[in-house]
């Protein structure tokens, strides 16, 4: 699980879990050809991409998705070090977005839509993303063997489970799910612009 810890006071904390890690992906090896059909109209009704400008530190894209680097990462009120700590990641690999940029400093926004200022080096290129929608009936979600709606199954992820982000395209994603690789529709992932594609 992903933790973080919201500090308040005079450094009281409580923890907070969620961004699920726990969730083993299951392998199956069949056709889901009831789900054809929904998954393919899900895959092709993604929004535009968000309008983007260079950020004025680093000159790459503001907003733009990252992930976090460090397994312990403060987030701050303000960017630097004279800012309170508002939340303390616990677990590397949770997809962020940047949304500003101040010298060495990064203003993220993650998946709950909490967000505050984090030290550059705490952030990697990257790109995971949290698997955010489950089936209709909701069940996991299926990953497939190929980027169509009537390919093999090879694994499912439940809601909340960080991936890494290995390409997209199409309004598919290939995921890698501790080493087992598959495709899902783009719209059911967070961390991933609405038509955005890379390899």
């Amino acid at each position: 699980m992903r933790e973080r810890v919201k500090l308040t006071g005079q450094g009281q904390g409580r923890m907070r879990r969620g961004l699920g890690l726990a969730a083993a992906a299951l392998v199956l090896f069949c056709l889901l050809p009831g789900r054809a059909a929904e998954v393919k109209a899900n895959a092709g009704a993604a929004a535009a991409m968000p309008e983007r400008s260079p950020g004025p530190s680093t000159g790459l894209p503001v907003p733009r998705f990252v992930s976090l680097k460090s397994g312990k990462a403060n987030v701050r009120r303000g960017p630097g070090t004279d800012f309170p700590i508002d939340w303390v990641y616990m677990k590397s690999g949770v997809p962020l977005e940047v949304i500003a940029e101040s010298n060495h400093w990064r203003r993220i926004r993650d998946h709950e839509g909490d967000g505050g200022w984090i030290w550059h080096t705490m952030l990697a290129g990257e790109r995971t993303a949290i698997v955010d929608e489950t089936e209709a009936d909701g069940s996991p979600a299926a990953l497939y063997a190929k980027p169509q709606a009537d390919a093999a199954v090879v694994a499912y992820a439940e809601k909340g489970y960080v991936a890494r982000v290995r390409s997209c395209r199409s309004g598919w994603c290939r995921l890698d799910i501790r080493g087992i690789e598959g495709w899902i529709p783009q719209n059911r992932l967070w961390g991933i612009y609405p038509g955005e594609s890379f390899e």
